[in-house]
């Protein structure tokens, strides 16, 4: 049970102290209130006081700053709240984007500041991350409210911005075609490119879950590829394992025969040279996605075909199951979705003419014989009546 913040001094008034707020360190700032003749008093001035806004508790000097509170106060509690890899993603956008309104208090911050901040980003970034640069600082002001810091979240006020369908980029199997048919396996590391490039397209794995493929994750006898961890790869000296994205991306994928020949026979020239148990490696270190990123540029350039990002390799594979007439469903399990929903909606416009597809699979599907007479005896209405009526007029006179 709360104590009661009123308290009864020993010459018989009453006084109480109440927080008002934060400085611009995050120190409490504390108001004593006494000498009160009565208990009610107290309480009535106490209330009023714990009903007010911050902006008219405060003064200038006392409200919190944006800048001190992102950093010392939202950023601390935030990186308990996410993955490390998701936290220091984010950093960067923070650092880059929030600095707009550090020179304002937080309880200052109005839905105009926010709109102007908005309309400034998007002049020169793309509406998906402007939404997600948005959305960050929406849960930080979310986050100021449950503190006291502030009273209300502007960003909601004003709404973030439309979000704009991505077009899905990939290769089709002709154009990965042309890309891999470029690189010579004789030489060692272009045979790592060449192992890196196919795995990723033909089993649809993050990167991140591709790189941490450990060599016995994969059993050659039954072709089954355990997926139960991602990197987290920050340099050769500081990378580690963590959780998959999400429970559905702990998952099993079965590899065709031909890449897993390719794999046994890139494991026996890898293992000839180094000693390591990550299958996407040259060096005995994880592989980083900008070596995989910039040998895609090279071979995409060198095959005339558009370049495409890594992530796309997934989609890519995607496509080609697409492609391949495979079920949703099917395609959601390999892919790792927690459900068909994001499945269809990343990819359902990549069945362009399944409709039409149906349709002819429903061409002549049922088989029957047409009725010789009219069987039913159920009363006609009044319509039918009438038009079986005027036929059997139209009848009669051809024949006369």
């Amino acid at each position: 049970m709360a104590k009661d913040p009123i308290k009864k001094a020993k010459n018989g008034t009453y006084y109480f102290r109440i927080n008002l707020g934060y400085d611009v360190k995050g120190k409490k700032i504390q108001k004593y209130c006494s000498g009160f003749s009565t208990q009610k008093e107290a309480r009535e001035e106490y209330s009023k006081l714990l009903l007010m806004n911050p902006e008219d508790l405060n003064e200038s000097k006392g409200k919190m700053m944006f800048e001190y509170y992102i950093n010392e106060v939202f950023l601390p509690w935030y990186k308990t709240q996410v993955k490390l890899r998701t936290y220091e993603n984010r950093l960067h956008s923070v650092h880059k984007h929030f600095p707009y309104f550090y020179k304002k208090a937080v309880c200052d911050i109005e839905p105009i500041n926010v709109q102007r901040w908005q309309l400034k980003m998007t002049t020169d970034l793309k509406p998906s991350y402007v939404r997600a640069v948005q959305g960050l600082f929406s849960v930080a002001m979310d986050r100021a409210i449950v503190l006291g810091i502030a009273t209300k979240n502007p960003s909601k006020i004003i709404g973030n911005v439309k979000k704009v369908k991505q077009k899905v980029e990939f290769w089709t199997k002709e154009e990965f075609e042309k890309v891999i048919s470029l690189i010579y396996k004789e030489d060692y590391y272009q045979n790592f490119l060449f192992i890196s490039l196919w795995f990723l397209f033909m089993t649809g794995t993050r990167i991140g879950e591709a790189t941490a493929v450990q060599w016995e994750d994969i059993d050659f006898e039954t072709g089954v590829l355990s997926i139960d961890k991602t990197l987290y790869y920050k340099n050769q000296e500081n990378y580690k394992f963590v959780e998959p994205k999400t429970k559905a991306s702990a998952r099993h994928i079965v590899l065709d025969k031909v890449t897993l020949r390719y794999l046994e026979e890139w494991k026996v020239r890898q293992q000839d040279l180094i000693k390591t148990n990550f299958v996407m490696s040259y060096n005995g270190f994880p592989t980083q996605k900008h070596t995989i990123a910039h040998a895609i540029d090279r071979f995409a350039k060198m095959a005339g075909i558009h370049r495409i990002k890594i992530h796309a390799l997934r989609h890519s594979h995607a496509s080609l199951l697409i492609q391949m007439g495979e079920n949703p469903l099917i395609i959601k399990e390999r892919l790792g979705h927690e459900d068909i929903e994001t499945t269809l909606g990343t990819y359902g416009h990549l069945y362009p003419n399944s409709n039409f597809e149906v349709a002819n699979k429903l061409n002549d599907i049922l088989s029957f014989e047409p009725a010789k007479e009219n069987l039913d005896s159920s009363p006609k209405n009044q319509f039918t009546a009438s038009y079986i009526r005027n036929e059997r007029i139209k009848s009669a006179m051809k024949v006369q």
